[in-house]
C-alpha cells in the first residue's frame, strides 16, 4: 500500500470544548490563495495526497474549519499573521507600522517581526544623530 506524506504529521489541534478551528471567508480566501502558492499536495485545485485515481477537491480549499493535516503543519506556518489570526485569536496584536497581525512575545510588543528590526535600526540611527550633535565642538 502507498505511504500518505500526511500521516506521520501529529494530529490537528481543537478548541478546548473539542471543536476545530474555524477560519472567517477572508481568512479562508487568504488561506486557498496559499494553498494555490505554496502547496505541493495541491494541483489545480485537486488533493494530489487523497488521490486514488480519481481526482479528489482539497478539502481545505471548501470549508471553514482547519481539516487538512498537510495545511496545519506544511503549509500555514508560510504565513504567520494567518496563523496567528486563526490560532491565536485573543493573544493576536496588530502592528502599529502595517497592522499585520502577530503574537507579541512581551505585553510591550508594538511591532511585527519585520517591523520591529526597521523601527529599531531607525530608532537607534536617530538617537545616534541627536547624540552627535549635541557634541562640544
Amino acid at each position: 500500500m502507498k505511504e500518505k506524506p500526511y500521516q506521520h504529521l501529529p494530529p490537528l489541534e481543537h478548541r478546548p470544548d473539542g471543536s476545530p478551528y474555524r477560519m472567517t471567508p477572508a481568512q479562508r480566501k487568504r488561506a486557498s490563495s496559499l494553498i494555490r502558492r505554496e502547496c505541493c499536495n495541491c494541483d489545480g485545485g485537486n488533493c494530489l495526497a487523497l488521490d486514488d485515481g480519481d481526482t479528489c477537491p482539497c478539502p481545505q480549499m471548501v470549508t471553514f474549519s482547519i481539516c487538512c493535516k498537510w495545511f496545519r503543519w506544511a503549509v500555514l506556518p508560510l504565513d504567520k499573521a494567518l496563523e496567528a489570526e486563526i490560532y491565536h485569536r485573543d493573544s493576536v496584536k496588530r502592528c502599529a507600522v502595517c497592522g499585520a497581525a502577530f503574537i507579541p512575545h512581551s505585553n510591550r510588543a508594538k511591532y511585527c517581526e519585520v517591523c520591529k528590526k526597521r523601527v529599531h535600526r531607525q530608532q537607534k540611527n536617530a538617537s545616534d544623530r541627536k547624540r552627535r550633535w549635541k557634541t562640544d565642538k
